[in-house]
C-alpha cells in the first residue's frame, strides 16, 4: 500500500529520505552527515522504519523501501517540501436519445466546493485503477447505470479566482457513455441527476465553466486534448 503524502515528517527525516534517493544504501554515520547526537538521530531513523519508508539491512546499512521510494520521490530535493500536483479524474458524458432528441445526463453538485452547480459526472481515478474502470465504477455508483464508455478527450482545467489565485487544477479523461442500461439514481449523497437536451442545459443556473467545451469534445470523432484556464466567480 502506498503511503499518503500528507504525513508530517521532521526535517531530519526528510533529509534522510532525500539523501537515500541518490544512494542505494548507507550506514548510520554516513546518513548522519550533520552530526546530530546519535540518540536523537537514531530516534528519527526508527521513526522512518516504523512508517515503512526505510529498512535496515543485515549488514547494518539503511535503504528506502518501495513505499519510501515512491514517497520520497514526491519531495522537492531543494526545499524538502511536497510537490503539489494536479488532480486526476474522469469526466463522463452520458448520451441517450429520448423522443428523437439527444439528451445528456447532468449532475447537480450538492457538496462543497461548487455547491449547487450543474455539470457532467466526474470522479477521481483510484490508485491502480484504469480510467475505464474508474468511469464504469463512477457511472454505477453515482447514477445506477451501466453502459459503454469511450475516451473522447483529455481536458486540463485550471480554475482561478477573479484575483488570479489558482483554486483547482485538474486533468480529466473525458468519456462518452452510450448504451445506457439500468434505473437511474435520481438523488444521492452529494448530488442529483437529470437528463436534459443541450438547449435545456444552457438554461440551467450555476452551470460549470467548460460544459460547452466538453460537449464539443463529445461530438467529435477523434480524441482531442484541451487545456484551458477559467475565471471562477463562485467556489
Amino acid at each position: 500500500m502506498c503511503m499518503s503524502i500528507e504525513i508530517d515528517l521532521h526535517q531530519i527525516q526528510k533529509d534522510v529520505l532525500v539523501f537515500l534517493l541518490f544512494k542505494r544504501q548507507e550506514n548510520f554515520s554516513g546518513l548522519n552527515r550533520t552530526g546530530v547526537p546519535s540518540d536523537q538521530f537514531n530516534f528519527h531513523l526508527r521513526r522512518l522504519i516504523e512508517l515503512g519508508l526505510v529498512k535496515r539491512s543485515k549488514n547494518k546499512t539503511y535503504r528506502l523501501t518501495p513505499n519510501g521510494k515512491e514517497f520520497s520521490n514526491r519531495l522537492d530535493t531543494e526545499s524538502r517540501t511536497y510537490e503539489k500536483q494536479a488532480k486526476i479524474g474522469v469526466l463522463i458524458c452520458c448520451v441517450q436519445e429520448f423522443g428523437g432528441e439527444t439528451n445528456y445526463l447532468i449532475q447537480q453538485r450538492l457538496k462543497e466546493p461548487y455547491f449547487g452547480f450543474y455539470g457532467f459526472l466526474t470522479g477521481k481515478v483510484r490508485l491502480g485503477e484504469t480510467v475505464f474502470e474508474t468511469a464504469l465504477r463512477e457511472l454505477k455508483e453515482e447514477t445506477g447505470y451501466a453502459g459503454k464508455v469511450k475516451l473522447v478527450g483529455i481536458k486540463h482545467k485550471m480554475d482561478y479566482s477573479k484575483d488570479g489565485n489558482l483554486l483547482e487544477d485538474k486533468f480529466f479523461f473525458v468519456m462518452k457513455a452510450t448504451d445506457i442500461k439500468g434505473n437511474m439514481t435520481k438523488k444521492f449523497e452529494g448530488g442529483r441527476n437529470i437528463w436534459a437536451t443541450e438547449k435545456e442545459i444552457f438554461k440551467l443556473p450555476n452551470l460549470f465553466d467548460g460544459v460547452k467545451d466538453t460537449l464539443d469534445l463529445v461530438k467529435q470523432n477523434k480524441v482531442t486534448f484541451l487545456e484551458k484556464q477559467y475565471k471562477i466567480s463562485k467556489f
